[in-house]
């Protein structure tokens, strides 16, 4: 174990120096844009494991968690000019309360039950956004970027430096839950929870704390996405997309594991915004869905499964 943790840091701080170094060396402002949703994606699709897949509860309200990070921070870029560590930090703590009162509210019910209520949990959020002028209302709000900060030459350059920050964050808290007490725990409740609450499980517990650490990681994604597009507006912060998108990219990756959603993020995101430059940025929907359903039908437990079916197979042919 402490190998694999040695080699999981030595990876992420090479990943961080190349991320850095990429900032430095590249002009061209595209693949900056680009990279900026894929690395946001993976924090998403990290963080929607923890509940969606350790735990097995189908949550729908990812949107709703991103949108509270995106409006967190204009909230405090217009009340108090806040910088954006600040807002990152702020989106988080407002992310794990809600997830806390929403596991409250919805983490006893069960099965398509707890999917629907995430689903209505955004569409109330929505509704009061819509209906807060102060940072827009319906219409959106136009945000003013201030100075970049050495070393970095533009702003969305330090944006996406800052997101490669969180998916090293959120991937290292998710493989920490993954392999630890809280994480058996979750994957006995996702098998049979009350064949787990029979043994002494606490699963209640459990799965407050993976909501919590779900909604924070969430919304600290949704945070920088303000100042990235300089502009925010309800129907964009809490585009059911986020959802599909998100779940997609756990399923296609597998669930099994912390890097299955890594993955699936990486392909269907590089995908998508490969098709949004070269087609058209209406394809991917149809794409999305294509690959769910073959995914679903022909390797249900993700790219993880099919890396888990070679030996064995190899095995058998002996």
């Amino acid at each position: 174990m402490q190998r694999r943790s040695i080699a999981f840091w030595l990876g992420a701080v090479v990943f961080l120096a190349a991320m850095l170094a990429m900032t430095q060396l590249v002009r061209n402002e595209y693949p900056f844009f680009a990279g900026y949703v894929i690395l946001q994606f993976v924090v998403l699709a990290v963080a929607w494991t923890i509940l969606g897949g350790y735990a097995g509860y189908v949550n729908f309200g990812t949107n709703a968690f991103f949108g509270v990070g995106v409006y967190t921070a204009v909230l405090l870029v217009k009340a108090f000019g806040a910088p954006l560590p600040v807002q990152i930090a702020t989106a988080a703590v407002v992310g794990s309360l809600l997830g806390l009162g929403v596991g409250l509210l919805t983490l006893r019910m069960r099965g398509i039950f707890f999917s629907i209520a995430t689903i209505a949990l955004a569409i109330i959020i929505e509704t009061s956004i819509t209906n807060f002028r102060f940072v827009g209302g319906a219409a959106g709000i136009q945000l003013q970027r201030p100075p970049v900060t050495a070393p970095f030459d533009s702003y969305v350059k330090m944006l996406f430096f800052v997101q490669a920050l969180l998916v090293v964050i959120a991937v290292a808290i998710t493989r920490g839950i993954q392999n630890s007490r809280i994480g058996r725990g979750l994957h006995a409740l996702r098998d049979d929870e009350l064949a787990a609450e029979c043994t002494g499980v606490p699963t209640l517990r459990l799965k407050l704390l993976a909501c919590v650490i779900s909604g924070a990681l969430m919304a600290a994604a949704g945070a920088p996405a303000a100042m990235y597009l300089q502009y925010a507006n309800p129907d964009s912060a809490f585009n059911l997309n986020y959802s599909v998108s998100v779940l997609a990219m756990a399923l296609i990756g597998g669930t099994a594991h912390w890097i299955g959603p890594v993955l699936g993020a990486i392909l269907l995101g590089a995908t998508q915004q490969l098709l949004a430059v070269t087609i058209s940025s209406e394809v991917n929907v149809l794409v999305l869905g294509v690959m769910l359903v073959l995914f679903v039908v022909a390797a249900p437990k993700g790219v993880i499964g099919l890396v888990q079916r070679q030996p064995k197979r190899r095995g058998g042919s002996k």
